[in-house]
């Protein structure tokens, strides 16, 4: 047996299902105090997203933002990432080294609206970009397409000012299509993937590139 991160004391190679560690945090403050910054970082970082979509449909008569989904990472999935990594299971040590404990994904129309609020989220001066990873530019072997940020931002509460890291992925309609549809053909159906399937999910995405390119070459003749 094992004391966990969350003052739980649990199987270390078992570790907890979501339910269990739901049930058992509902009156652990300290675990509510740390995720209450996660979740506020998420607020203002959609805040700030909607800002700029707002002030690009006023300017180009468009929104370059189709939908917004934010999500924070459960308990189990933090304390199995955490033990995968040989992490100590402690509030400062998960609060150093796991990044992708918030997370937003942002649906855009085209490939260059994912740019364009990359860029000006990079140019905001009180945010801090951590880590970026652009799969648009070179995609991932299996066709894998998405630009990752980590940033940290400040959240101001009563008295005092937390910098706080979210993780953002940007994608297009027809990227977020195809990675839906392969995580779930992947993942959900718990089959194995043969090499004829690879190549066809990779030739899928290349289809989903070729989208991208066609409908952005159409707006442009647009407008």
């Amino acid at each position: 047996m094992s004391e966990n991160l969350f003052g739980l004391t649990v199987a270390a190679d078992k570790g907890l299902d979501d339910l269990q560690c739901q049930r058992l945090l509902s009156e652990n403050r300290r675990y509510q105090e740390v995720m209450l910054q996660y979740r506020c970082a998420l607020k203002a970082l959609e805040s700030r997203l909607e800002i700029l979509n707002e002030e690009f449909s006023l300017q180009h008569d468009r929104n370059p933002i189709e939908s917004m989904k934010s999500r924070l990472k459960s308990p189990s999935s933090i304390m199995n990432k955490m033990q995968k990594r040989g992490l100590s299971l402690d509030f400062p040590t998960m609060q150093a080294n796991i990044m992708d404990i918030a997370g937003v994904r942002v649906i855009c129309s085209f490939e260059e609206d994912v740019f364009f609020l990359a860029k000006c989220l990079k140019d905001q001066s009180d945010i801090e970009i951590i880590t970026e990873k652009d799969y648009i530019s070179h995609p991932k072997p299996n066709g894998y397409r998405s630009l990752h940020l980590t940033i940290q931002l400040p959240v101001f509460f009563a008295e005092k000012e937390i910098h706080v890291p979210v993780e953002i992925q940007l994608r297009t309609i027809a990227m977020d299509f195809w990675a839906s549809l392969e995580h779930t053909i992947r993942y959900k159906k718990n089959l194995p993937i043969n090499a004829e399937v690879e190549t066809e999910l990779k030739e899928c995405a290349d289809s989903s590139r070729e989208w991208d390119r066609k409908m952005e070459h159409l707006l442009h003749i647009l407008t």
